[in-house]
């Protein structure tokens, strides 16, 4: 079995340019990108990329998404301080979703969570399994 190597160095613009076209965007010109916490395995949310936010990403080392909600890019940690650090980018099979292999610094999740994935399915419903570590709003006060 080939050994799975996490690659840390940032590749040319032409480089990413010439990858872009492997990715399958969906009809909104988005693809799924899951962030995982490099070192640990913990996924840590799911967000969205258009073709501008994968390419500043790969060539920054600073992981960016699209917001639906506003219509624009949004660099992880701009307002919350909240950053991911990209160690590797890897594309599925399919070519429709994006691992982010990243450095989370902080808590991932809006809520104040590391990770977005906070409730469980149980026997009576969603069970909550992680407390806030931080209140949204110390999150979003600065």
């Amino acid at each position: 079995m080939k050994s799975v190597r996490q690659e840390t160095v940032r590749p040319t613009a032409e480089a990413v340019d010439r990858e872009l076209e492997r990715v399958a965007f969906d009809a909104n010109g988005l693809v799924c990108g899951i962030a995982q916490q490099h070192d640990s395995g913990e996924v840590l949310m799911v967000a969205w990329l258009n073709r501008d936010a994968l390419r500043e990403t790969l060539l920054t080392g600073q992981v960016c998404y699209w917001s639906r909600s506003r219509q624009s890019l949004w660099r992880k940690g701009e307002t919350s301080g909240q950053v991911q650090k990209l160690v590797a980018a890897r594309l599925d099979c399919d070519g429709d979703a994006v691992l982010l292999l990243v450095d989370q610094t902080g808590v991932a999740c809006h809520t104040g969570r590391r990770s977005c994935f906070y409730r469980q399915f149980g026997p009576n419903g969603l069970e909550t399994i992680s407390d806030p570590l931080v209140t949204p709003e110390a999150l979003y006060s600065h």
